[in-house]
């Protein structure tokens, strides 16, 4: 596995309908958790699981995401965690070949993406 970009699934086992989760906060928090670049909130169809599919700079980053803040978040709820790691760098020219939003030539030639992710937390923190 590379040490590059990594992907991460993630599910709390909990049946909370999305409509009713405060996600607004929860996104300012994440977006101050080093090497994550996005997030895709996930709910499950009719169980009512909260979840996301997301992006990290490194497997390290990943890990101790979750092992940090899902985990806590995960206790808060009161529902178990599942995670999984993805290697990002092995599926590219794959995922190019599909059209994945993840390997755009807009997303790879933006090497700025975390300035500007510390701005719109800030400008959101501050409204």
């Amino acid at each position: 596995m590379s040490d590059g970009k990594v992907f991460l699934y993630a599910e709390i086992q909990v049946s909370i309908p999305f409509a009713e989760l405060d996600w607004a906060p929860i996104n300012l928090a994440m977006k101050q958790e080093k090497g994550l670049n996005s997030k895709t909130w996930l709910s499950g169809i009719n169980t009512n699981t909260i979840g996301g599919f997301y992006e990290f700079d490194s497997r390290a980053d990943a890990k101790t995401y979750a092992e940090g803040y899902l985990a806590h978040a995960a206790k808060q709820l009161g529902g178990d965690l599942s995670v999984k790691f993805f290697d990002a760098g092995v599926v590219a020219e794959a995922s190019r070949g599909i059209g994945s939003p993840y390997y755009s030539e807009s997303r790879l030639s933006n090497p700025d993406r975390h300035a500007e992710k510390s701005k719109l937390a800030v400008v959101a923190e501050t409204a």
